[in-house]
């Protein structure tokens, strides 16, 4: 190696913000592919040729052609007008699963790794708790119980998510909370609450951010898994509900079920691109290369 390799580049030549994400091409597929996953989403009301719900709107077990492009199943439905409406579902479930499995484990890691002591061996325990319960089969039980609607899957995995978000916050926390930066504020007079959602936290949001990215991808295909098992909501189109509802003629129309399974895999895949982008966002290694 050169002298000149050998030296760290300089802070104005480092790359900063996007350039470090756009430096990881996979990222940025993965970037377009969830944008254009979201649009369509979105659009679907008026770009689905047919309504989701709509029995008869063609042939039953009809192969994918120019008028029903992904075909049709054994009602007659459209499958693309399905999979556009059940994509919408599955990423509104794993967006706000997402946000409030984060808010509830940062809050929870923050009180943790701030407070110390007992509160963190109370917090810490009923967080081990939840990771040595399966979660799957818990989401079974709690679904079951409290019936298949929407908001109890989107609650019933968001509760079983904020574990993990919980211990990464906590060890930040626990990091942080000696640098010298946060000991200047102290002494500065800044109290708990400034101390904490002031100094501390935004420091230690990176990792916590890449983490909310996976969960995304987590919660979409424990809500296709419950979907499957036929816990989903049956008022509601999602990617699951539609492999359960298609696994009786999965050999006599393979379409039926590759088009939501396509989609399932199309926006995990996504999701896990950007986290890995975000990854060499905020991390400090990254810029200096």
């Amino acid at each position: 190696m050169s002298a000149a390799a050998a030296l760290p580049v300089p802070a104005s030549q480092r790359p900063t913000g996007f350039a470090v994400f756009a430096r990881n091409r996979f990222s940025l597929l993965g970037l377009v592919l969830l944008a254009a996953l979201v649009a369509l989403a979105l659009a679907a009301s008026w770009i689905a040729p047919f309504d989701p719900h709509k029995v008869g709107v063609g042939p039953t077990l009809a192969a994918p052609d120019a008028r029903h492009w992904f075909g049709t199943d054994d009602l007659g439905r459209d499958v693309a007008s399905r999979v556009l409406a059940g994509t919408g579902v599955s990423l509104l479930v794993g967006f706000t699963t997402a946000v409030l499995a984060t808010l509830v484990g940062v809050l929870a890691g923050a009180i943790a790794g701030f407070a110390g002591a007992r509160l963190d061996d109370l917090l810490m325990r009923v967080t081990e708790v939840f990771l040595v319960i399966p979660r799957f089969f818990l989401a079974i039980l709690l679904v079951a119980f409290f019936g298949a609607s929407l908001l109890n899957l989107v609650l019933t995995i968001a509760i079983l998510s904020w574990p993990e978000i919980a211990r990464l916050t906590r060890a930040e926390f626990l990091t942080l909370r000696s640098r010298q930066f946060v000991d200047a504020a102290r002494v500065a007079g800044a109290s708990r609450a400034e101390l904490v959602f002031g100094e501390i936290l935004p420091n230690a949001l990176g990792p916590v951010i890449v983490a909310s990215t996976l969960l995304v991808g987590q919660a979409m295909l424990l809500e296709a898994g419950l979907s499957y098992l036929g816990l989903g909501d049956p008022g509601r189109v999602s990617l699951g509900l539609m492999l359960h509802q298609a696994q009786s003629i999965m050999r006599s129309a393979w379409w039926a079920t590759a088009a939501p399974g396509l989609a399932i895999f199309v926006a995990v895949i996504a999701v896990n691109l950007i986290g890995d982008g975000l990854n060499d966002l905020f991390n400090p290694r990254a810029r200096e290369r």
